[in-house]
């Protein structure tokens, strides 16, 4: 168990004014089984009020418009964690754990990855949670991280096909073929120390509980995580949303920061 000290930093700046803008922002940890947390700030600049909210998949949101002429958008959102209260999430409704059960979006596998499955995955004879854990172990062994391979919109049957890409498509891979072999599964988004941007991970369900492996990093999720939410892709959790007119061209930055309160890390 940690407690972890976050804070969440994005900075869009336009080359000419924004005349009005609508935003919804979704990087808000929230409690779970597995993490508290507390003393949560937010500061927006220009300072314009907002509302919370939930959105199809419980996750915790903010939502406003600023209908003053602006060419930046600052957010922060600043606070603690205590994590790893458990090994596991939430537990779930059975109906609703159906919508984890099925390929979507970003996660459709292809030949590619119905061909690795059959010739490396589909004679495993393990239970659910040793099942998991081998097919992120084998994935990781064919797929590399490399930076800058891919873009937001690649599908897990694209990043699969060129071997290599970086945690979001580890993400859709390991949730096509966790769907092959008949586990619901989800993608995550979240914070991890000694990150400076966020950081995408799996959760699978097993006995009505899920748990989360990370499989660019071939490991299970530990109290070096922190959990913003979930969804069926990264089109499910994306952060920053918005509707805006003018604004011109645009150019956008984000830091995270994590660190062990103890530790100083």
């Amino acid at each position: 168990m940690k407690k972890l000290h976050f804070t969440y930093e994005m900075q869009i700046e336009y080359s000419t004014e924004v005349s009005t803008c609508n935003f919804t922002i979704k990087c808000i940890p929230v409690d779970t089984l597995r993490q508290k947390i507390e003393d949560i700030k937010i500061t927006l600049q220009p300072d314009v009020g907002y509302q919370w909210g939930k959105d199809g998949f419980n996750n915790t949101q903010i939502w406003g418009a600023n209908f003053k002429p602006h060419t930046f958008f600052r957010y922060e959102i600043d606070g603690f964690a205590t994590t790893e209260l458990s090994n596991c999430e939430e537990d779930i409704d059975e109906n609703l754990a159906m919508v984890f059960a099925h390929p979507h979006g970003l996660n459709v596998a292809g030949k590619a990855i119905r061909d690795f499955y059959i010739e490396k995955i589909k004679d495993i004879n393990a239970c659910t949670f040793d099942k998991a854990t081998q097919i992120m172990k084998l994935l990781s062994q064919s797929f590399e991280y490399r930076t800058g391979s891919t873009q937001i919109d690649t599908y897990a049957e694209e990043a699969f096909e060129q071997g290599c890409g970086v945690c979001q498509d580890y993400a859709h891979i390991l949730i096509s073929l966790l769907h092959l072999a008949g586990i619901p599964a989800r993608y995550v988004t979240g914070f991890i120390i000694g990150e400076g941007v966020s950081h995408a991970w799996v959760e699978f369900l097993d006995d009505n509980k899920w748990y989360g492996i990370d499989p660019a990093n071939n490991k299970l999720v530990n109290d070096e995580y922190i959990k913003i939410g979930h969804g069926r892709d990264a089109r499910d959790c994306m952060i920053n949303r918005g509707i805006m007119h003018g604004g011109g061209l645009h150019t956008q930055s984000v830091n995270v920061r994590v660190k062990d309160t103890e530790k100083g890390l």
